[in-house]
């Protein structure tokens, strides 16, 4: 479970745990994927740790978050983790005589920042400093990144392998992805450079950016290449090697409140990160892997984008929702790349509310009648009527921004019944899990 920073992944899962472990207990929950089942009586319970070394996801923290009063969001995780469910599905009438299904879910709790390294494993060094240094210089970008942008220019084209101007280098532009983020931007790489694995930094990591011809250049190329040779054995280990579905969470609502800057720059990041996920292992890569003497890396089998808080918008406009996501994550699939007689992932586009805040109701605004949503603005007892506008279902022209009108209130989380014992209220999840556990169930 993967996305875009503040996307949603917390409240994700830990919606996700709590309406299973309700349906589990019989309560009427996650109707979609209830019908999936087909009248088959489902058992789930929090999985135990086991020997791995990832930190389990804290979902009764996170729930006790959703509970209080008045409810409040749960805190955003800095940090791989894991949430694993153990589900016990009973057989169809024909195979009443048959054991129980066994499923046990491992949910990894991705760090986004890291699913935007997944693109530079096909990027050299030159392309990806030119394609940096010429999204540095847009005008929405070039104040954030004024410090960094001056260093690099006034470096000689031919400077020498010089410690001290990687380590200047790497500081400022570090920080420079720092600010970048806090200004609501998307696409930022290395992501490790905003949120480091475990464990004490490599020699290799102080590098940047930069299209001299020199030792420097040479150097910093050399320490890019290790780090994207980094990410690529992240792949291969216990902890990533057998993921075989993937969720990417976006939160498109968010971008397109912010302005064309900020959707464009999310834009960028979902459809790098797609055609990073649009592939299966072809005979081409397996045979290149197997010429290293390693296992070539397991297949991604299923991938679903969802776009996220599509509560914050009436029923009418979730559709649209998908479709812009939709549109948004194949924009890119003409650069994706071939990796040989490779078929495409079976992909889903999807508009969900892990964690509901709002309901839907008709207001009537000017003597019409419109669809909107009303809830609890965070720190306000009172109902807020909400009209957020109208989604556009393909990235908007110059006349959508022209007429900026979309509105996003801070709505505190509805609270779950039972103290959670009765799930989560949430849209799309039954959607989602019919999708990426179809072929299994």
């Amino acid at each position: 479970m993967t996305g875009l920073a503040r996307a949603g992944k917390t409240a994700f899962l830990t919606s996700l745990a709590a309406n299973l472990l309700a349906l589990g207990a019989g309560q009427p929950v996650l109707p979609g994927f209830a019908r999936r089942l087909g009248g088959r009586r489902v058992q789930v319970a929090l999985a135990p740790s086991g020997a791995s070394g990832l930190p389990r996801f804290d979902h009764p923290r996170h729930l006790a978050a959703l509970t209080r009063d008045p409810p409040a969001w749960p805190e955003r995780t800095s940090a791989a983790s894991m949430l694993a469910l153990d589900l016990v599905i009973g057989r169809e009438s024909l195979g009443f005589a048959l054991p129980s299904q066994r499923l046990r879910l491992e949910l990894l709790d991705y760090p986004g920042e890291w699913l935007l390294d997944l693109p530079l494993l096909r990027t050299d060094f030159a392309d990806w400093s030119a394609a940096v240094l010429r999204r540095l210089q847009a005008p929405a970008v070039a104040p954030h990144a004024a410090g960094f942008m001056a260093f690099n220019s006034a470096l000689p084209a031919g400077a020498t392998a010089d410690e001290s101007l990687a380590a200047t280098g790497h500081r400022l532009y570090r920080a420079t992805l720092h600010r970048l983020r806090d200004a609501g931007l998307s696409l930022l790489q290395p992501g490790r450079f905003l949120m480091p694995a475990p464990g004490p930094e490599p020699a290799w990591t102080p590098f940047f950016p930069n299209l001299g011809t020199g030792g420097l250049e040479s150097l910093l190329a050399r320490r890019y290449a290790a780090y994207v040779q980094a990410v690529q054995r992240d792949l291969q280990e216990p902890m990533f090697g057998n993921l075989d579905r993937i969720v990417v969470l976006v939160d498109l609502l968010s971008a397109l409140h912010a302005g064309p800057d900020a959707f464009g720059d999310a834009a960028a990041a979902v459809s790098a990160a797609a055609g990073a996920l649009r592939w299966r292992r072809s005979w081409i890569e397996a045979a290149w892997a197997l010429g290293q003497l390693r296992l070539p890396p397991r297949v991604v089998s299923r991938v679903a984008f969802a776009a996220t808080k599509s509560d914050h918008v009436a029923e009418r406009q979730r559709g649209n929702l998908a479709a812009l996501l939709r549109n948004v994550a194949e924009g890119g699939i003409g650069d994706a790349p071939d990796f040989g007689f490779a078929a495409a992932v079976p992909t889903s586009h999807l508009a969900i509310a892990a964690v509901r805040c709002t309901e839907d109701f008709v207001w009537t605004l000017d003597g019409r009648p419109v669809s909107a949503v009303r809830g609890r603005r965070i720190g306000d007892e009172r109902l807020l009527r909400s009209y957020p506008g109208e989604v556009p279902d393909r990235p908007p022209d110059d006349a959508f921004w022209a007429h900026p009108f979309l509105q996003l209130p801070d709505f505190e989380p509805l609270r779950p019944p039972q103290g959670g014992r009765g799930g989560v209220p949430e849209l799309g999840l039954d959607a989602l899990l019919c999708f990426l556990l179809d072929d299994v169930l």
